[in-house]
């Protein structure tokens, strides 16, 4: 079965053409600027063939439509028709309580994801339009959700639960939700294949890292607790996102500067974290400025390792135990001497790292082990493949039909 993965976002469409019979990708590609004037990045893979064209697109249905030629091109196609394809499965940011796993679409899907409008709100409606656009596009292809907070809604109320009056959760929905669930979910079923123990015993620690970021604790595979909360900017210091605050920092930052609340959303999510402490967004650019010396950079990069490690051990105390840690996500995978920052501060736990191995670990593809073979807990580098696990969750739910 070839299934069509489709990741929506307001004026973007990326997608990836799965073979499920071997999981291989035979093509990706990404429309830009819909809406706008509109632009296709395409990639064939079996022969490695790329394009790109300007291409006008009004809608997500014009960018299906330009996806559907770009798949079937003589010139840097993979098929010949498409009845090839046997599914969509789409990439949904949040599905508020209402899904508690991967879901086939159906109109009364589509009424519950409206709903979630208010929880993702830069988000859903891009959900929908992806939706819409496909159904318009290929109205006989069954089509699947796969929600990023569907693997976190295990967490016991314990954890999601925020110290408001109860009624403010009971009647808004405001509660920890999480993010990148389908990055934690994939990672850490990979670490349990790796662990020599059985699954239902195992005590993970997962590590997000990217322009966003986020912790999970996975016990038994299951997830149990995770850093980011209502929305993501929770958690650990980011890109551009605040991480962790106290509340009345932030109306009194509010009261001093006079912004609104929407003004000061978009300023704790889009002005802050590494580029309000170091000048830089991207996590590279913050590397080289601190390699030269700058001490802010330094300052931004220090406070993402010393978090993530008071993460990684508060978790290893609510689990009971630690079992493994992963690094995932472009940050995760690439940034070796935060690992290291990381890691060398859990010595005491009797962690230890391989520094040798931790320094090969850049820009590969290939789950590596990072700790030394008498390290208490393995440290392992696993690349993330959400679009993978939407694939496999399409797959699994279509064949049931």
């Amino acid at each position: 079965m070839l299934i069509l993965v489709i990741n929506a976002g307001s004026s973007s469409l990326k997608y990836q053409l799965f073979d499920m019979e071997n999981e291989s990708v035979l093509a990706k590609g990404n429309c830009e600027r819909i809406g706008i004037d509109g632009k296709i990045s395409h990639k064939q893979l079996i022969k490695g063939v790329s394009y790109e064209a300007e291409t006008k697109m009004d809608n997500h249905e014009q960018a299906m439509k330009v996806v559907i030629d770009a798949l079937m091109s003589d010139e840097h196609g993979c098929i010949k028709s498409m009845d090839e394809i046997g599914a969509i499965g789409h990439r949904v940011v949040h599905g508020g309580s209402y899904f508690f796993e991967s879901a086939l679409v159906t109109d009364e899907v589509i009424e519950k994801l409206k709903l979630c409008y208010d929880f993702a709100p830069l988000h859903t409606p891009a959900h929908l339009m992806g939706i819409a656009g496909c159904t318009a596009a290929m109205p006989d292809k069954p089509q699947v959700l796969v929600f990023d907070t569907a693997f976190h809604q295990t967490m016991p109320a314990k954890a999601f639960m925020y110290g408001l009056p109860y009624d403010i959760y009971e009647k808004y929905g405001v509660r920890r939700y999480g993010a990148h669930g389908t990055s934690h979910r994939f990672v850490s079923a990979e670490a349990i294949k790796l662990l020599d123990k059985p699954a239902e015993d195992t005590k993970i620690v997962t590590c997000h890292l990217g322009n966003g970021s986020s912790i999970s604790a996975v016990k038994g595979g299951k997830c149990v607790d995770t850093s980011m909360g209502f929305t993501p900017l929770a958690g650990v210091i980011m890109g551009t996102r605040t991480g962790d605050m106290d509340p009345a920092a932030v109306t009194y930052v509010m009261n001093k500067t006079g912004m609104t609340p929407d003004e000061m959303s978009e300023f704790m999510n889009k002005n802050s974290g590494f580029l309000g402490i170091g000048g830089f967004a991207d996590c590279r650019e913050l590397c080289a400025k601190a390699g030269e010396g700058d001490e802010k950079a330094t300052l931004a990069l220090s406070m993402l390792s010393y978090q993530v490690r008071k993460y990684i051990g508060s978790y290893a105390a609510a689990m009971g135990g630690l079992d493994a840690i992963v690094f995932t996500a472009g940050i995760g995978e690439n940034t070796v001497g935060l690992r290291r920052a990381i890691i060398e501060g859990l010595e005491p736990f009797g962690i230890k790292l391989d520094v040798e191995q931790n320094e090969k670990g850049f820009r590969q593809s290939n789950i590596m082990t990072l700790s030394t073979p008498d390290s208490a807990v393995k440290v392992f580098l696993i690349p993330t493949n959400e679009e993978l696990v939407i694939a496999r969750d399409t797959r699994d739910i279509v064949s049931k039909l």
